[in-house]
């Protein structure tokens, strides 16, 4: 998961949830007052505590004092992305269900170019699951048997 930290004025951030020392995942569940697992179904969620939580420890990787009092975004200044990896994962998922509905297919891959961090690498997992796929190699022929010696 990527947050997307797009501060007023500012460029945006991108904060690279994906993984996490073990000592944050500690420090994010104590000050959000839940698992880890959760914590990340609320980001998905768009959660604003599960995110802003999450940004802070990360930002805290380069700016070691920032308090998380004083981590206060506007509630449109996070977002959730998907990172390359969950993109793929729901591209293939998104085919499995709507593979045989051209439509469907079509507005869930639109909504997951929505939602991807990276639109090079959606547009390159979308055209993996959609190519066309070899079919099985043809049994081979058996051999002839040969005539046995009487």
């Amino acid at each position: 998961m990527i947050i997307e930290y797009t501060p007023e004025g500012a460029e945006p951030q991108r904060l690279d949830a994906g993984r996490m020392r073990a000592s944050e995942i500690q420090i994010i569940e104590r000050t959000a007052d839940a698992r880890w697992d959760d914590i990340r179904e609320a980001m998905s969620q768009g959660d604003v505590n599960a995110m802003r939580t999450v940004a802070w420890a990360i930002k805290k990787r380069t700016e070691p004092a920032l308090r998380y009092g004083d981590f206060d975004p506007w509630d449109d200044e996070l977002r959730v992305r998907l990172d390359a990896r969950e993109t793929r994962a729901y591209a293939e998922g998104i085919f499995a269900k709507f593979g045989s509905d051209p439509e469907d297919l079509a507005e869930a891959f639109e909504e997951l170019r929505d939602v991807t961090a990276d639109r090079e690498a959606c547009e390159q997992a979308i055209a993996d699951v959609t190519a066309p796929k070899d079919p099985a190699p043809a049994e081979p022929e058996p051999s002839p048997a040969s005539p046995s010696d009487g």
